[in-house]
């Protein structure tokens, strides 16, 4: 009994700081040896995300710096045993410091030695010559590598492409949902004229309608229409569906203070405390700045006492607070997407 409440009392506190900055504070910790080497196996985004906040970090206490190490030796205790169930570790940890959808790729590379050596490497070359890579080749393979890439250089790459060729492309990318390891290989023959590693023998999940909305999304306003319009002649259905997904809850933090200002006004505090029991800090500062200071410290007050929440509660909050907006957005009375700047 005593050793369970040694054990208990020894594990560190939460720490109530970014997991890119508990990242930035290890990697410094190591020595530019060793974290050179392990910034080699991340890809660019990470490494950027990761340099900013090293840049970023001020007067990181001693205690500070013991406390992210100590979390870290705890959590590698927690998930893994001397490299018993080292793979379920590995993603998890990922998964955790990445987000799921930027881990996949570089778990797949770790964990089945995945054929993407030469799509890897065009995350690292600027967008127009990445387009000049692939202009000539066929649409599907194209299809692929914008799927493949971060969606916001997926979308400066398609600027780079004539109206019709860039609604084929997002035509192919929608309709993707699993690449073969053959046509991957086949990709990367293409790329690299030597490929090193073997062949991964698990289909890749890439594309469909999520990839094509967060493409729309980091495309500039003229453009997205232009492709949304050209979406639903061909297929109505296809382009309502994308564009559902193409603004989320987390979005709000890019509508401007008079449009989150508005929106509040439509939308009961009961149904607010539930979306925001799911919300992430950034949002919730963007709300409370917009209420007065007693309602901001009601609501404050409302999100500590309330229990946890079913993630199904919150998620159809959130979705009754989206269709309040999305409805007001077509009224004309509020814009989406942080357009508040733009002259007409």
């Amino acid at each position: 009994m005593t050793d369970a409440n040694d054990k208990a009392a020894a594990k560190p506190p939460a720490l109530k700081m970014r997991y890119v900055d508990q990242a930035a504070i290890l990697l410094m910790s190591l020595g530019e040896a060793d974290a050179a080497e392990i910034l080699k196996h991340m890809g660019p985004k990470e490494v950027q995300r990761i340099g900013a906040a090293m840049t970023q970090l001020q007067n990181v206490q001693q205690s500070e710096v013991q406390a992210v190490l100590a979390n870290f030796l705890d959590e590698v205790r927690t998930l893994t045993g001397l490299g018993v169930g080292a793979d379920n570790y590995i993603r998890k940890m990922l998964v955790t410091a990445l987000g799921e959808d930027k881990a996949n790729s570089l778990i797949d590379r770790i964990l089945i030695g995945g054929n993407t050596t030469g799509l890897d490497t065009l995350k690292w070359m600027e967008a127009r010559s990445v387009a000049d890579i692939i202009r000539n080749e066929h649409p599907q393979i194209q299809a692929i590598v914008i799927a493949y890439l971060d969606s916001d250089q997926s979308a400066e790459i398609l600027t780079y492409f004539p109206e019709k060729v860039r609604l084929d492309i997002m035509m192919r990318v929608a309709s993707l949902d699993t690449v073969q390891p053959s046509a991957l290989q086949e990709l990367n023959d293409i790329l690299e004229k030597q490929f090193s590693g073997n062949a991964a023998s698990q289909t890749k999940a890439m594309g469909g309608y999520k990839v094509v909305a967060e493409i729309m999304n980091n495309l500039d306003g003229s453009i997205e229409a232009e492709l949304m319009e050209g979406i639903k002649e061909i297929d109505e259905d296809m382009g309502n569906q994308i564009q559902d997904l193409m603004f989320v809850f987390e979005n709000l933090k890019d509508v401007d203070d008079r449009g989150i200002q508005a929106l509040l006004r439509e939308v009961s505090s009961d149904v607010l405390v539930v979306a925001l029991k799911g919300a992430d800090d950034e949002l919730k500062e963007k709300i409370f700045k917009n209420m007065s200071k007693r309602a901001a410290e009601l609501l404050r007050d409302d999100l500590e006492t309330k229990p946890p929440m079913r993630l199904a509660d919150v998620e159809a909050a959130q979705k009754e607070i989206l269709i309040t907006a999305r409805r007001m957005a077509d009224a004309g009375e509020i814009m989406l997407g942080g357009g508040g700047d733009q002259m007409v």
